[in-house]
């Protein structure tokens, strides 16, 4: 991946990947030019609800795991022996949001980058944040 731009994905874009057609697209468009990292917790987050939100949609738990595979191929999982360092300035700087979101926090302090999501929980946080509809505003200029 690129030395350039990156960006720390939490668990709900991982699911807008499987789920839905815009972030699966921003992925794909982004792969190889810029470098996109989650912890592992939001790996298993994701993969722990893939069989409700599947029955929901009316959609194959197995082809929607299938697609959480492959995002492997495009999303760099960062291990907890990695981040874990970052532990208790990311629980000081989420402490009054939900405090479960700090390995997503802390990846992206380990790293220098933003935080791609739809929660507010990492707003006012000192870490730059980038929804959906703006991500690419950040990572067209790699």
């Amino acid at each position: 991946m690129s030395e350039g731009k990156r960006v720390v994905l939490d668990a709900n874009i991982l699911l807008r990947a499987v789920f839905g057609v815009r972030v699966r697209g921003i992925l794909d468009a982004y792969e190889g030019a810029a470098s996109i990292y989650s912890p592992d917790v939001c790996f298993d987050d994701a993969r722990k609800y893939i069989p409700t939100l599947a029955a929901k949609r009316n959609f194959s738990p197995d082809a929607a795991l299938t697609v959480m595979d492959r995002l492997d191929l495009i999303v760099e999982c960062v291990d907890y022996t990695l981040y874990k360092k970052h532990e208790t300035s990311s629980r000081d700087r989420i402490s009054s949001r939900y405090l479960a979101d700090w390995p997503i926090m802390a990846t992206a302090l380990l790293l220098n980058c933003p935080i791609w999501t739809e929660d507010q929980d990492f707003f006012g946080s000192g870490v730059a944040t980038w929804t959906t509809n703006k991500v690419e505003l950040y990572l067209r200029n790699v």
